[in-house]
């Protein structure tokens, strides 16, 4: 089994590399994906959260009402801390969960958007970066996603620096291309992914 990190910039187009990842046979990872099911209604993980900041962040159908807790949290560093130490165990023990029931020999991309940030690049045998200018990063969040650019600045400039996370990459894909050109440089990666991924199966280094 061979153990990727995925992560990049907003805008920056790791959607779509994992996309491209998954159709080649990659088992997917989402970090983000779990982070929502692990505080789904009825789950452990929503029982703490409630516990910890009352039943005011929840919605009329018991759910987790994000914005409500989002605007609590991120204006206070210790509450945002007291919510990721609930959180961030309950994601890392089901993704090792995910991780296990793979089969052997297959590779497994983690997608996280704040590995940088988080310096989570130690626990993958890889790390891939998907990388775009700012100014492709802000053209898409502002055309694509419909953020004014002000608010797509402030984002960009919350999460870790480019090169901050080009520092941390075994492998880069450069995204500031058209779709087809993108495939194919996926494609490129995928042929290194399984070759690496063969010799782990094998006994041998990733290197």
């Amino acid at each position: 089994m061979l153990t990727v990190g995925l992560t990049g910039g907003i805008g920056a187009g790791k959607s779509e590399v994992s996309r491209l990842l998954v159709e080649h046979g990659a088992v997917l990872i989402d970090a983000d994906r779990i982070a929502r099911e692990v505080v789904a209604p009825g789950t452990p993980g929503l029982a703490a959260v409630t516990e910890a900041f009352g039943p005011e962040i929840l919605a009329a159908d018991g759910s987790l009402d994000r914005p409500r807790l989002g605007a609590l949290v991120f204006a206070d560093p210790e509450k945002l801390a007291l919510l990721n130490s609930i959180v961030h165990p309950l994601v890392g023990a089901r993704s090792r969960e995910l991780e296990s029931a793979a089969r052997p020999g297959s590779v497994v991309v983690h997608d996280v958007p704040l590995l940088t940030e988080n310096g989570l690049a130690p626990l993958y045998d890889l790390v891939i970066v998907v990388d775009a200018s700012p100014e492709t990063q802000l053209d898409r969040l502002v055309r694509l996603r419909g953020m004014t650019e002000e608010d797509a600045r402030a984002r960009m400039s919350a999460q870790a620096s480019r090169e901050q996370r080009l520092e941390i990459a075994d492998i880069v894909v450069d995204n500031d291309v058209p779709l087809e050109a993108l495939k194919e440089r996926v494609d490129r990666v995928w042929e290194e992914l399984t070759a690496r991924a063969a010799r782990s199966h094998e006994g041998g280094s990733t290197e």
